[in-house]
């Protein structure tokens, strides 16, 4: 059923090491990469990843095992409860059928080789939750509470990923383009919060809702990109995406923060930069042009979307409740100067005054002015929950706003007009389904226009004393491989879809920067199989490879 994990090492499993015999100079231990993503499984309602208790189950007989030595404590028949607790920094497994109680204080693996494991009570998509891989129960910070991690391989992941990000009835170049992005996004998150997990399975990452919920649209643009992601001047890029960027994305500066830093604005990253869909619209940072923009609805690629234009109307007394109310709670982001406290005495509203937008006319800065005093609120997320409307945030940031007045120059209604929904960075996936459907752009060109200046390229990997193995479905039959820095390796020898060749870097001479190509041997259409395979006669070189001393960096890079 597809459950390689659980297949090949039963239990805990981060990467997949196998035995070949590939040519005379290369019979050695072989890395087949295939990482592995650690999953924080949240509650019905997604509030939480903290648990006292949890009950798992197989659709085929199941494995408890130890994660430390991989032994098997139990086997466990399909469909048969598997009831974990913890109390007191011990977790607990207790079968309906077995007297003895198993204990530990690291937690336990479960696997289910031929088949998935299901969560008791959980939901997703209405449906009962199953997932593919195995899964960890493992011990939270507090010594009664319990984390239940997904551990699964990174193109299995993506399968309960894409399907959920994006309809299935969506152009398959731009579920394409979905899944390349949220294999960037698994690779590299924008923050990691905890050492337990890699992710969790909701928009506070990407949302995953396992096996259950996976489609025939989403799986093949999973397989039909494997193993492809998206580059920038030789790393992972960062690959935001949101529902609808409201027809002009936004700099990464402008909406985020850095996560480690707190700064606001954050650092640039140079493929993340505002862009309109159209090259005709001018940018957005006046107010007039950003009240001309969202205040109408013109022509873009996320027209079909019923977030491209949205509107929100309050009075003056209902605003002011809301902005009270909000105040206090978005005081404690750190991002509402002076912090706004509950015996804050709010005053009379007087004036919501942008101080800064963004190119796509989102607000950078605002100052809430009122006859009490001024609150400058800043980062578009705050400034969203912020302006709620019958307890919901904004959809975006993307937002002008017209106060009516009396006649003794009042405010008596104040309307918000909006474009888009989500942060407006990086790829909008309602503009990804315009591409691909109404201007028949294949998922390359989709991802290039909404990331600035990528290219697509296998992950990155290491080389040392194994060969390693990656499997790809190429975007393009002209490829080169890539090697930053060959630290003095002098050959090179790949296996690609059974083809061997010899690469003689040391003709390099000096320069350590390595490109090769390979183009004769790629088969565009279809899964390709490389083997990585150190063979050098600088004997230095040879030892500190075989001792795992150094590494060599490289991968696969599209034309």
């Amino acid at each position: 059923m597809g459950n390689k994990i659980a297949k090949v090492l039963i239990c805990w499993v981060c990467i997949f090491t196998l035995a070949f015999g590939i040519s005379a100079n290369a019979r050695q231990e072989t890395t087949a990469k295939s990482p592995v993503v650690r999953v924080g499984i949240m509650d019905n309602n997604f509030r939480t990843l903290e648990r006292k208790s949890v009950v798992l189950y197989g659709t085929s007989h199941c494995y408890v095992c130890d994660p430390d030595t991989s032994k098997t404590i139990i086997k466990v028949s399909a469909y048969e409860n598997m009831p974990f607790e913890i109390n007191n920094g011990i977790i607990e497994l207790k079968m309906d059928d077995c007297a003895e109680i198993y204990k530990s204080t690291k937690g336990f693996v479960v696997c289910c080789p031929d088949g998935f494991i299901g969560v008791k009570g959980l939901k997703r998509r209405g449906k009962q939750a199953l997932y593919r891989g195995a899964f960890s129960i493992q011990k939270n910070t507090k010594p009664n509470v319990l984390y239940l991690i997904n551990l699964i391989e990174l193109e299995d992941y993506l399968k309960g990923v894409v399907s959920n990000e994006m309809p299935y009835y969506f152009g398959l170049e731009a579920i394409k383009a979905q899944a390349v992005a949220a294999r960037n996004y698994a690779i590299k998150p924008r923050t990691k919060v905890s050492k337990a997990y890699d992710v969790v399975d909701s928009v506070a990452s990407q949302v995953y809702f396992g096996y259950n919920t996976e489609t025939e649209a989403g799986n093949r643009a999973v397989e039909e990109t494997k193993g492809i992601i998206a580059m920038y001047n030789n790393s992972p890029i960062l690959a935001l995406y949101c529902s609808s960027a409201g027809g002009y994305t936004e700099n990464y500066s402008y909406a985020f923060s850095d996560p480690d830093t707190k700064e606001f604005p954050a650092p640039l990253k140079p493929y993340l930069i505002a862009k309109p869909d159209l090259q005709t619209i001018m940018p957005l940072n006046r107010e007039e042009a950003a009240y001309e923009f969202y205040a109408k609805s013109p022509e873009s690629y996320d027209v079909e979307s019923r977030y491209y234009r949205w509107t929100r109307t309050w009075t003056r007394d209902e605003l002011e409740k809301v902005l009270k109310q909000n105040l206090v709670t978005q005081s404690k982001t750190g991002f509402v100067k002076p912090v706004f406290c509950n015996n804050t005495n709010f005053g009379t509203l007087k004036n919501i005054k942008v101080i800064r937008r963004g190119n796509s006319g989102k607000i950078i800065y605002l100052d809430v002015v009122t006859t009490e005093g001024k609150y400058r609120v800043s980062k578009e997320l705050v400034i969203r929950r912020l302006f709620t409307k019958d307890g919901k945030a904004l959809p975006s940031a993307n937002v002008v706003f017209k106060l009516d007045t009396d006649s003794f120059d009042s405010i008596t209604t104040i309307t918000a007009y909006g474009g888009g929904f989500g942060h407006g960075v990086g790829m909008s996936q309602y503009g990804a389904n315009y591409m691909a459907k109404k201007l028949k752009k294949n998922f390359v060109e989709i991802l290039k226009h909404y990331y600035t200046g990528i290219y697509l390229a296998t992950v990155p990997v290491d080389l040392d004393k194994s060969v390693v193995e990656q499997r790809f479905y190429p975007p393009s039959d002209r490829a080169l491989i890539y090697i930053a820095d060959r630290k003095g390796l002098n050959a090179l020898q790949v296996v690609i879809n059974g083809k061997t060749c010899n690469f003689d870097l040391s003709k390099f001479l000096n320069i350590q920067k390595c490109e090769l190509d390979i183009s004769p041997y790629i088969k565009k259409g279809r899964e390709n199989k490389i083997l990585f395979i150190p063979a050098c006669q600088n004997r230095a070189v040879t030892n500190d490879l075989s001792k795992g001393n150094i590494k060599i960096n490289l991968y696969i890079k599209f034309l």
